[in-house]
């Protein structure tokens, strides 16, 4: 099952990128986000409800909740969303696979387990690696778009660690997935509706068929699907070891940005890829069993 739960994550969550790319420009990107937790949390209430999976959360869960709602189904999709207007949806991609490092920071800061060796390592090859890729951007353009967009990006993806730290949590708590993703939506459902009331942004809902297509692409799959199959990674192998998911996202997302997006393969890239990908495996790779003692 946990091969299956990777895969599906990765295929949907590396696809979603190009997707994003669908969403900018329309309508302002907060009222975007909005429609596409809109439909995705009535989805997610509506399945569940026919499968009759238990739909309440008791008073101690809606904390969790919260916190998914402000972190994981909100500002992380907020920050993601502006960075694509600055940067290719494969770069993004790249950095969201930095989650692995920010997920060690994070555990670090909150939780006192401190990193190893080994982590250290592997999040100097993934930062070498991150900055190496977009070194062709910040070349080519002298000014502060592609800067802003990677700070963007790594904002969306500490605020993602953020929430995995908070699902795991509150799995551990007692509280399903199941039944603290849906309730996490509706949550950010109500903060993106603030925000977007706050700035007096109109509910507009674009007729463009790339548009609709792609906001029914990351509602169903991108939200519920891959979501639901990457917060069980998280209650089943910890936050640490489920981020693994995220190494393969930076090669479908940046073959996706290739074809669609004009993205260009250079040397450094090349190189900044190889580095990432292989920081991210130093930090899961198995540990090398102990060889026994020789009887003396």
């Amino acid at each position: 099952m946990t091969p299956l739960l990777y895969l599906v994550t990765i295929l949907i969550w590396g696809s979603t990128w190009i997707a994003i790319t669908w969403q900018i420009g329309a309508i302002p990107i907060e009222v975007s986000v909005l429609y596409r937790f809109v439909l995705a949390a009535l989805t997610l209430f509506t399945l569940l409800a026919l499968l009759r999976r238990p739909l309440r959360l008791p008073a101690a869960g809606h904390p969790y909740a919260m916190a998914l709602g402000a972190l994981l189904f909100s500002t992380n999709f907020i920050c993601f969303y502006h960075a694509t207007r600055f940067i290719p949806s494969g770069l993004s991609a790249v950095v969201f696979a930095s989650a692995s490092i920010f997920n060690g920071l994070l555990l670090w800061a909150l939780e006192a387990q401190r990193p190893t060796l080994r982590w250290a390592i592997g999040a100097l090859f993934g930062v070498g690696g991150t900055l190496l890729l977009f070194w062709p951007q910040l070349q080519a353009d002298h000014g502060a778009s592609p800067l802003l967009g990677l700070l963007l990006a790594c904002a969306g993806t500490l605020c993602f660690c953020g929430g995995n730290l908070v699902s795991a949590r509150g799995q551990r708590a007692g509280y399903p997935v199941l039944t603290l993703v849906p309730w996490g939506m509706l949550y950010g459902v109500i903060l993106l509706a603030l925000w977007v009331l706050i700035k007096g942004e109109p509910l507009v809902l674009p007729s463009a068929p790339r548009y609709l297509a792609g906001l029914v692409y990351l509602a169903l799959f991108g939200s519920v699907v891959a979501f639901c199959a990457y917060l069980t990674l998280v209650g089943r192998i910890g936050a640490a070891n489920a981020a693994y998911a995220t190494v393969l996202f930076p090669v479908v997302a940046l073959t996706l940005s290739a074809l669609y997006e004009g993205y260009q393969w250079q040397t450094t890239a090349w190189i900044g890829m190889a580095c990432a990908l292989l920081g991210n495996l130093i930090l899961f790779a198995p540990r090398r069993l102990q060889r026994p003692r020789s009887p003396s």
